[in-house]
């Protein structure tokens, strides 16, 4: 190629691209963020077990190990992935070393069974702050063992990928005491008002106001948080693009984080909330069929829905309830196996055509929206999806 038509085909490459971001900027302006759908993980976090850890499990509880056979790659890795929406189970450590030495350790060794790799090598469990654990005692490695440290990678993520869909942090607060019939395990304390104080705080620490869509920004002049998303005030991408949004991923603690600030004023979670309620914008409805999605979706709310629970799917490849989600208009749809991470059972996964990160919503999106222009410069995953959607 002579330099003179290499110099025309860059002008027109160059043409083309300037063409696509001025109408990826001109669709930012009129897609909502409940107008998108976008694949999520479960338990994100999740590293699984070490080897002596499944072979102790497995002894102790096969079915209960079955179901918890699975793990995720770091969280970079999935976000490059093309997963949008991260779930991190946390717990309140205010002093630290709560959960630093975890149970089985012991009972592995008390079974005879070789010693495992150290699970905190760097001693983080040690240090105070909300600690990221699937179940104490028996479940504990992350791939990001301190919420801080979560929080801090996806951040890093979106400040090397600025132009994602906004990014959709489900948490989970885990409690509920010690362990059922479980001799010595440590309680995870109940979360309270000031340990929810102590939530925000923490974010605020690694993410800006600026960087977060927060209930306050979405309510505005309205009386109500539900009245907002009623009207349809959820923010268009033009003003939510590179950020997060956090989520609450359980209903019962959805009272003790809203007590005080009825429409989650200056708080950063949504709430799992019910209809009708002031705080009302997030509903989970993860076994709810199409038309339960459907109708929420419709009234404006953003929902999340699962595809698949218990590698039961994973296992046989059962595309039923994976088939029903992703025909419906759930903006989170959340599963343990992303077009990235496959089952290694069957190959099952869960993703949108193409591979791409984010879908303009079916159910709500606006006439000619487009799939392609909502992260125009997004890798696809690699694998198309193999379900037809409508």
């Amino acid at each position: 190629m002579t330099r003179l038509s290499f110099a025309a085909t860059f002008a027109t490459l160059a043409a083309a691209s300037l063409a696509l971001a001025q109408t990826a900027t001109q669709q930012d302006k009129l897609v909502h963020l409940n107008q998108i759908q976008v694949i999520g993980s479960h338990n994100s976090y999740n590293l699984g077990f070490a080897p002596s850890e499944a072979k102790f499990m497995k002894m102790r509880n096969p079915k209960g190990y079955a179901s918890l056979e699975y793990s995720h790659k770091a969280l970079t890795h999935q976000l490059d992935g093309g997963v949008r929406q991260l779930e991190i189970d946390i717990y309140a450590d205010p002093q630290g070393g709560r959960y630093a030495h975890p149970l089985i350790v012991e009972l592995t060794k008390q079974a005879g069974l070789p010693a495992d790799p150290d699970f905190d090598p760097n001693h983080e469990m040690d240090k105070p702050g909300f600690k990221v654990i699937h179940v104490q005692d028996f479940n504990q490695r992350a791939s990001c063992m301190t919420f801080i440290g979560c929080l801090r990678e996806v951040k890093a993520w979106s400040k090397a990928n600025p132009q994602h869909v906004p990014v959709f942090l489900l948490i989970e607060s885990k409690s509920g005491g010690a362990l059922k019939d479980v001799p010595n395990s440590v309680a995870a304390l109940p979360f309270t008002s000031e340990l929810f104080d102590a939530l925000d705080k923490e974010i605020r620490s690694v993410f800006s106001d600026s960087e977060m869509v927060l209930p306050d920004q979405v309510r505005g002049k309205y009386p109500t948080l539900e009245a907002a998303v009623l009207a349809g005030k959820w923010p268009t991408l033009a003003n939510s693009r590179g950020k997060v949004i956090f989520l609450m991923d359980q209903k019962k603690d959805s009272p003790t984080y809203a007590a005080g600030h009825p429409n989650l004023e200056h708080r950063i979670l949504f709430t799992n909330a019910v209809p009708g309620n002031p705080d009302a914008a997030f509903i989970e409805e993860n076994s709810g069929t199409k038309a339960e999605i459907d109708a929420l979706v419709k009234r404006g709310y953003i929902i999340r829905a699962r595809t698949d629970e218990g590698t039961v799917a994973a296992r046989n490849n059962d595309t039923t309830r994976r088939d029903e989600v992703l025909s419906s208009g759930a903006q989170m749809i959340s599963t343990d196996y992303p077009l990235s991470e496959p089952s290694e059972w069957s190959g099952y996964s869960v993703g949108l055509p193409n591979g791409l990160p984010a879908r303009c919503n079916i159910v709500n999106a606006p006439a000619g929206c487009s799939d392609a222009l909502l992260e125009p410069n997004a890798k696809s995953a690699g694998t198309e999806s193999p379900v037809h959607h409508p």
